[in-house]
């Protein structure tokens, strides 16, 4: 594990299981289990905007996120000029890394579009435990993982839909699983991370047919774009644009 700051105590991880997204990892821990889980002596890790999550073949560790987002980029098809790649947002509350706890040797290019705070796993150290001491924890991961499934189906794989239900239909998903309140106005909701070409490119569309997209949502008063933000302004009529 390379260097990062170790940010907190036992103590102060208690609750960090609530108030996370509908269907997350830490939405489904039970209080008891999760409790039970920091008693082995889990410890938080933050990681600056831009690094990568240290996972792979040399290091198969899994990372609970506590907060932040980060950019999953998988390549089914290879590397290359052209070669299409696989881009998901995760939140906090959600496991990433899950394959190494099947393959040690798999790898995702895991980044940190935001300051992030998670709880470094080595995956055998997980297995073992949620095993023998914390099945729960188990099933927990399991139907967050099924839940992420069905929500990535709908928000990237719609790819039959026009450009701008598409591009609604991911700021409306990460709306819900990144965003916080504007500091300005509780009415608005900030969504802090990906960036115009980070959205085109998890929906494999032109970064141009995005702008317009985007575009077509700041003109009706919907979001505001900022440097590596976006300001949902109004939360029900980018879900009528969705479609949701």
């Amino acid at each position: 594990m390379p260097p990062a700051l170790d940010i907190s105590r036992p103590t102060d991880l208690l609750h960090a299981h609530e108030g996370k997204p509908e269907g997350s990892f830490l939405h489904r821990v039970q209080t008891e289990t999760w409790h039970g889980l920091l008693q082995t002596g889990l410890r938080s890790r933050l990681f600056a905007r831009d690094e990568l999550l240290p996972m792979g073949p040399a290091n198969p560790v899994v990372y609970i996120l506590l907060e932040g987002v980060v950019r999953q980029d998988r390549y089914p098809l290879g590397t290359g000029a052209g070669i299409p790649g696989i881009i998901r947002f995760r939140g906090a509350g959600q496991l990433v890394g899950e394959a190494a706890l099947i393959e040690p040797d798999s790898c995702v290019d895991t980044r940190c579009l935001t300051d992030t705070v998670v709880i470094p796993f080595a995956a055998r150290y997980f297995n073992a435990l949620t095993e023998r001491r914390f099945y729960e924890a188990r099933i927990a991961l399991l139907r967050s993982l099924e839940d992420r499934s069905r929500t990535d189906e709908l928000v990237y794989g719609m790819a039959i839909r026009p450009p701008l239900e598409r591009v609604s239909r991911l700021l409306a998903h990460l709306a819900d699983t990144t965003g916080v309140p504007d500091p300005r106005t509780s009415r608005s909701t900030v969504i802090t991370g990906p960036g115009q070409k980070d959205i085109a490119a998890a929906l494999q569309l032109a970064v141009s047919t995005t702008e317009n997209a985007l575009r077509t949502l700041r003109y009706h008063g919907v979001i505001e774009a900022r440097y590596r933000q976006f300001v949902v302004c109004d939360v029900d009529g980018l879900r009528l644009f969705a479609g949701v």
